[in-house]
């Protein structure tokens, strides 16, 4: 589906949401994405370059604190298993 709004328009017969569909990206990659494609269409290019940015260093620190999490549990279960024995 395209978008309706001229700064969306591309010239194609898929808008940007379409690919972040197919790909199945999460919210923040998504716009990460959306961003990029389209900087400098609708307002300033470098504020919209900089939203991606923010968006990109978010994706960042939720993977760290993912990793870190499962970094703790595996601790924790070694732990477990060395009292154990």
């Amino acid at each position: 589906m395209r978008g309706t709004q001229p700064h969306y328009e591309n010239g194609k017969d898929y808008d940007i949401i379409d690919v972040i569909r197919d790909y199945e990206l999460n919210f923040c990659r998504g716009n990460i994405i959306k961003y990029i494609a389209r900087a400098g269409k609708k307002h300033d290019e470098l504020l919209d370059l900089i939203k991606a940015q923010d968006y990109l260093n978010r994706e960042i620190e939720l993977l760290r604190e993912k990793q870190w999490k499962i970094k703790q549990y595996q601790n924790m279960h070694q732990w477990i298993i060395s009292e154990k024995y």
